[in-house]
Order: C-alpha cells, then sequence, then structure tokens
C-alpha cells in the first residue's frame, strides 16, 4: 500500500514511532509538506529528512496561509522550493479554497499565489499537488491553462468535474473520509480506477471518530473502494499503487 498524500511532520513528537509503524505496513508514504502558519516548510523539512527514501516529500503552499497575502513569505518559500527542486516529485499543496477565503481580497491573495507557484512548477517541470475546495472549476481550469499534470488531493467537488479531470489525464484523491463525505464517496464510485490516488490527509479526515488518522489506515480507503466497486482488494491496491508511481514519476 502507499499513502498518496500525509503530514507526518504533524504528528510532531511522534514522528519517528509513526514513521516505524507506517514502513511495517506501506511501500511509502507521499508527504507534502506545505506551509502552513504553525508549520514551516523548512522546519518539517528538516523533521522529515532523516526518513526521506521511504517518505517522498513535495514542497507547497497552503492557500488557507495564501489568502493572507504575505509576498515575503511566499518569496522565502519559493527560494526553499528551488533549492530542494531536485530531491521533491511534485509542487503542492497549492490552490484555492473559497471556503475559509470569504471576503474578495483573501480570494485574489489565493489566486495571484496560485497562480505564482504554478508558474513555478511549469519551469521547474514538476507535477502539481493541489488542494481545491469551493473553488475545484476554477483550479481545474488553471491548471488546464497552465499545462500542468495534477492530482486533487482529497477531491470533494461535483461528480461531473471528477470525471472531466480524469478524462483530462489528471488525479483525483480519494481519501480515508470515505464513509462520511459523500462527494469522496461518490467520486470513489465513478472515477475511472486508474485516475484514484488513494490517501489519508493524516493526522486529519480519520474514519474512526474521534482519532487522529494515520499512514496506514490507507487501507480502510482501499477496502472500502474494493467493495463499491466490487473488485478485490489487492487490485486496488494494486492499481493505486501503479498511478501513485506514474504520476509523481517515482519508478
Amino acid at each position: 500500500m502507499i499513502d498518496a498524500h500525509a503530514h507526518v511532520e504533524m504528528f510532531k513528537g511522534k514522528i519517528p514511532e509513526v514513521v516505524e509503524e507506517s514502513r511495517k505496513r506501506l511501500k511509502l508514504i507521499v508527504d507534502s509538506i506545505t506551509e502552513y502558519r504553525k508549520f514551516h516548510v523548512w522546519k518539517s523539512w528538516d523533521a522529515l529528512k532523516p526518513y526521506f527514501g521511504f517518505i517522498q516529500p513535495t514542497l507547497g503552499y497552503a492557500p488557507n496561509e495564501a489568502r493572507r497575502g504575505n509576498w515575503e513569505k511566499v518569496k522565502r518559500v519559493e527560494e526553499f522550493i528551488r533549492e530542494h527542486a531536485g530531491e521533491i516529485v511534485a509542487i503542492g499543496e497549492i490552490g484555492l479554497d473559497f471556503y475559509y477565503a470569504r471576503t474578495e481580497a483573501e480570494r485574489r491573495n489565493q489566486r495571484e499565489i496560485f497562480a505564482h507557484f504554478l508558474g513555478l512548477a511549469v519551469e521547474l517541470e514538476l507535477p502539481v499537488v493541489l488542494h481545491a475546495r469551493d473553488a475545484e472549476k476554477e483550479v481545474f481550469e488553471a491548471i488546464e491553462k497552465a499545462g500542468v499534470n495534477a492530482y486533487f488531493h482529497s477531491y470533494s467537488g461535483p461528480e461531473e468535474l471528477a470525471l472531466e479531470i480524469a478524462r483530462a489525464g489528471h488525479f483525483v484523491g480519494i481519501n480515508t473520509g470515505i464513509d462520511f463525505i459523500p462527494e469522496v464517496r461518490k467520486a470513489a464510485e465513478v472515477v475511472p480506477l486508474e485516475n484514484i490516488l488513494v490517501e489519508t490527509d493524516s493526522p486529519y479526515i480519520s474514519p474512526y471518530k474521534g482519532q487522529k488518522n494515520y499512514p496506514w489506515n490507507v487501507e480502510y480507503a482501499i477496502r472500502r473502494i474494493a467493495e463499491l466497486r466490487a473488485l478485490t482488494f489487492e487490485e486496488v491496491e494494486r492499481i493505486t499503487e501503479e498511478n501513485v508511481l506514474r504520476f509523481f514519476e517515482l519508478g
């Protein structure tokens, strides 16, 4: 199994034990090291660097941070990405989140910073990991215009758009909220398996109420996809693993 999207750095002092347990159950984790208000990419990078190889890193700038419009921080993150461009497998997560960005000023900030990092992905010839909430169509149009390969992580948008994303050759992330987020379940039912990546977004979106999520809970999402589509666990596991390797060019 592979967890296509996690935030292991957010386990802080428990990182070693989370990685150790994950190694027993998973082939690898793709960790989206993302600039948040309390999680700076350079600190998260240092915390996870001992585990690189098993953990494959991306670097990005969260839209909920982007809404603040701090261009000094944007430039610092950009410099960090350029410094480590040969060590990452994608730019991300980046995108738009209009659920939290409610004012036009906040949305303008998000759009401008999203466009900035899309341009960086084009320049560095890297795929992008997308955070799109209540703005899925706009994000899709932006990545199509930019001409980048994209992974819509934790997709919760309209079913019709999920199919359009897949037809364009991009990937849709199905997370461990599959049983309590109707849009996730619907996408899991209709998107071609060859366009699905399976993820936990840990420590968020646990399938077990009142508990933190962990990377190995990706098994839960794989099992539920298999049940919904009348496939074997092994078939869903194999195809979604191949999808991760292909999208992130992991060989």
